[in-house]
């Protein structure tokens, strides 16, 4: 949790503890007042009126922080596609996960065929600017055939069990 550049000036508390605080207040569902007992809880004595000032003051700066997404440098992308209904009509969420888990990126398309699977694999690759080492599909052959034309030179592994 690194603290963005913003000024801590005349500021009575460390910017860690500052930062501790409007993190634990925006990201989980805590109330002021429980935020306030959390760092009691650790000899930080701070009112909820004071967390509620940091929050104003600092939490636009930590939210645009934590939204700027970097992308992922990961070598294995991870693709696959599940029906959802939207308004009584079928979609498919097509969606794209590195090795640990970390969503790259996601796009809800009315078809399920290669010109979906290459609308996906263009949308990655310009977010993420690189190509991976292999990507790991479950046996839609749209995926390999997207593959061969958007990056022929990338592994693909497609197994039912893999993804």
């Amino acid at each position: 949790m690194n603290s963005p550049a913003v000024s801590y000036k005349n500021h009575r508390f460390p910017p860690q503890i500052i930062a501790r605080a409007v993190w634990l207040y925006f990201r989980f569902p805590l109330s002021l007042r429980m935020v306030e007992e959390m760092l009691l809880e650790r000899g930080i004595v701070v009112s909820h009126e004071t967390i509620r000032r940091w929050g104003r003051k600092f939490g636009t700066a930590y939210a645009r922080q934590l939204c700027r997404k970097r992308p992922s440098r990961k070598d294995i992308w991870h693709l696959d596609e599940v029906v959802i209904s939207i308004g009584d009509r079928k979609h498919w969420l097509w969606r794209a996960v590195d090795q640990d888990g970390y969503v790259l990126d996601e796009i809800v398309q009315a078809r399920r065929d290669t010109q979906a699977a290459r609308r996906l694999l263009v949308r990655l690759l310009k977010k993420q600017g690189l190509t991976p080492k292999r990507i790991v599909t479950d046996k839609l052959r749209s995926y390999g055939a997207a593959r061969r034309e958007v990056m022929p030179a990338v592994e693909h592994r497609s197994h039912k069990g893999l993804n």
